[in-house]
């Protein structure tokens, strides 16, 4: 007699999505749940980093110096630096290879977790990005010398990069807040990431490292967003 095969039992996210479907067609929103986004949803973790003036680039790296991109990130346009430098806190404590994501911005700014922030002794506040006034400053080194930052420390907001199909699918707008729900053994909602619209954006949701160990993210993670 032939054993019968045994079937591996279907992911959680996989039930999940059928259990909503079906509640949706209940619901009368059936459309709503085969509804697809324009782009797939994508939520990456953005480790501690900066962005840098070519003033700050050429004061740490030496004049004429500029950024070479090391790795293309998912955003159009912008890059991971093969250049690092190193951050010094208050008390002297110190990250060093903190790197910078180019292109080069008009205003200067280091991103950290909050993990960060209390090894360095820094109080930081969750900002969006360019948002800086009234925030921590630093000092930055590099291999040609020292650049002071007056301000720009901050723990980032979380966010979603949008297309405006994108937008108009979620029926949201700039700076609109929406919740990103994790789903997994450490599933969790992330009640306040806000919305940031621009045609040149794809489909992308930023979360700090300790957002993401936090809910144990990885790349086959199913997570959605809620208005």
């Amino acid at each position: 007699m032939v054993a019968p095969t045994l079937q591996a039992a279907p992911a959680r996210a996989l039930v999940e999505r059928l259990v909503r479907e079906q509640v949706y067609a209940r619901m009368g929103l059936a459309q709503r749940a085969a509804a697809k986004a324009p782009n797939a949803l994508r939520v990456n973790i953005s480790a501690r980093h900066c962005h840098l003036t070519p003033e700050a680039v050429a004061a740490l790296f030496g004049p004429g110096q500029s950024l070479t991109p090391m790795k293309w990130l998912y955003q159009e346009g912008q890059y991971a630096a093969k250049q690092t430098i190193t951050l010094i806190g208050p008390r002297s404590r110190v990250i060093s290879n903190l790197r910078i994501l180019g292109p080069c911005r008009n205003f200067n700014q280091v991103e950290l977790a909050f993990t960060d922030a209390i090894a360095l002794g820094f109080d930081i506040p969750v900002r969006m990005s360019g948002d800086i006034a009234g925030t921590p400053g630093c000092m930055l080194m590099g291999p040609n010398g020292y650049f002071p930052l007056e301000a720009g420390v901050i723990r980032a907001q979380p966010h979603v990069h949008m297309h405006p199909d994108n937008a108009a699918h979620y029926r949201v707008k700039h700076l609109d807040v929406m919740k990103l729900k994790v789903h997994g053994p450490l599933g969790l909602t992330l009640d306040q990431v806000v919305v940031r619209v621009d045609p040149s954006f794809q489909l992308e949701v930023h979360i700090d490292t300790d957002e993401g160990n936090a809910c144990g993210l990885k790349s086959n993670t199913f997570c959605e967003l809620l208005r």
